[in-house]
């Protein structure tokens, strides 16, 4: 939507060179926030921002308005228009690439590896799928609310202060999963009002 108003040959380009950069600079991002998981505090902040992120990508899942994507005004404004909303919407990919590989450079690999094609190719396969079967957001939001909720568990003061067993955190988990899910509906029903 952003390189709509260039003509066809920069067009192309732009969306070509923007995905390209937002891709790379994904890559670096992911790795940049996997080696910083091990930092005090940072499960706890990651695993609060997923949950966030959970809610909102199951309120955003209806249909889309691209009456606020701004068009771009020349082939470096596209590419930079791409790169800012890739940067913007990719959070949620990032911290839950980062979180689910636990700092496991393997996982993180094929994570990046099955993530980025997914999303760069098959986003707009996976809205139109999203749009005809709800049920995929609602399991994303729900995936992504229970990797959240292994963050906030997995941090070293957390684990420390609660002292729960591997079968209770499977529970809050559970909760958690359920209730990013629960609070987006409650949240899209008063937006709705």
């Amino acid at each position: 939507m952003a390189v709509r108003s260039l003509p066809p040959r920069e067009r192309k380009l732009g969306s070509m060179l923007g995905a390209g950069l937002a891709v790379g600079l994904r890559i670096v991002l992911t790795f940049f926030v996997a080696q910083m998981m091990n930092l005090p505090w940072l499960h706890l902040v990651g695993g609060v921002l997923i949950l966030w992120i959970a809610v909102k990508v199951l309120m955003d899942s209806g249909p889309e308005d691209a009456s606020h994507v701004k068009q771009a005004n020349g082939l470096m404004n596209a590419m930079w228009i791409i790169l800012v909303a890739d940067i913007t919407m990719s959070l949620d990919n990032v911290l839950a690439v980062a979180g689910a590989s636990h700092g496991n450079i393997w996982l993180l690999i094929f994570g990046l590896g099955l993530s980025i094609p997914l999303v760069v190719g098959a986003s707009g396969v996976l809205s139109k799928l999203m749009d005809k079967y709800p049920i995929i957001a609602y399991a994303g939001s729900a995936v992504l609310g229970r990797v959240g909720a292994e963050m906030i568990l997995h941090e070293k003061a957390v684990q420390e202060g609660l002292g729960l067993s591997r079968y209770a955190e499977w529970g809050v988990e559970a909760v958690a999963a359920v209730g990013v899910v629960v609070v987006a509906k409650l949240l899209m029903g008063r937006r709705g009002r």
